[in-house]
């Protein structure tokens, strides 16, 4: 008789990572559960809940297609160029915030911006990122939760990030998520979210546009050692 493999357990922080959602989403889903048909708890790690991450994919994958995925967006050049207010309309949202949101809140579930426009005064500079209609094109057909499980999204090339560099430098997700060793920028907000990395609660700064989240490169490493002492 075959041995039952050990079921691969997540968190609502590690789901809402994958899914472009919020834990608290998440939470309210298993709390609607009975209308909602969200998977059951299948243990707890302190107080936070644990699904088998196998029974979540399926229920994602089976949720009745919402309005978005119905959403034909207009047909323009694909090498245009959209903000974020103009690429959240293109997909569908009512929330002309909602894909500046992704970024800022779910570092990996959206496509970095094209071209970030250098804008404003010496004194009071600011950053305008912009998308390809491509691109959005392409993460519409290929996003998490999109009804398309039998297509594996590649996660986004984390950067080649030096270990040996100015340690007072910022760096951001994605370049903490290469330094930490981390396969993609996803599984480290997860790491994040569910208190993996006590040393980057505490962030360095944030960006003046879109407020992401950077750290030292020195708190970084820091980090990086505490885990390799574990």
């Amino acid at each position: 008789m075959a041995a039952q493999s050990t079921p691969h357990l997540v968190e609502a922080a590690e789901i809402a990572a994958e899914h472009g959602l919020t834990p608290a989403r998440i939470s309210a889903l298993y709390l609607e559960r009975e209308s909602s048909g969200f998977p059951e708890a299948v243990g707890h790690r302190g107080r936070a809940r644990q699904w088998d991450k196998s029974d979540v994919d399926q229920w994602f994958a089976q949720r009745k297609p919402p309005r978005l995925l119905k959403h034909k967006p207009p047909k323009l050049d694909p090498d245009e160029l959209l903000t974020g207010a103009q690429a959240s309309r293109f997909l569908g949202y009512k929330n002309p915030q909602q894909v500046n949101t992704y970024v800022r809140d779910h570092p990996g579930y959206f496509p970095d911006p094209d071209v970030v426009e250098e804008l404003g005064t010496a004194e009071r500079p600011y950053r305008r990122p912009k998308w390809r209609v491509q691109t959005l094109l392409d993460w519409k057909d290929t996003r998490p939760g999109s009804g398309k499980r039998s297509i594996e999204r590649a996660a986004p090339a984390l950067p080649d990030v030096p270990v040996d560099g100015d340690p007072d430098e910022l760096l951001g997700a994605s370049q903490a998520a290469a330094l930490l060793g981390f396969k993609s920028v996803n599984s480290f907000s997860s790491s994040l979210g569910q208190g993996n990395l006590p040393l980057l609660k505490t962030v360095d700064a944030t960006s003046e546009k879109g407020g992401r989240r950077r750290w030292t490169r020195r708190r970084i490493l820091e980090q990086a050692a505490q885990r390799k002492a574990k």
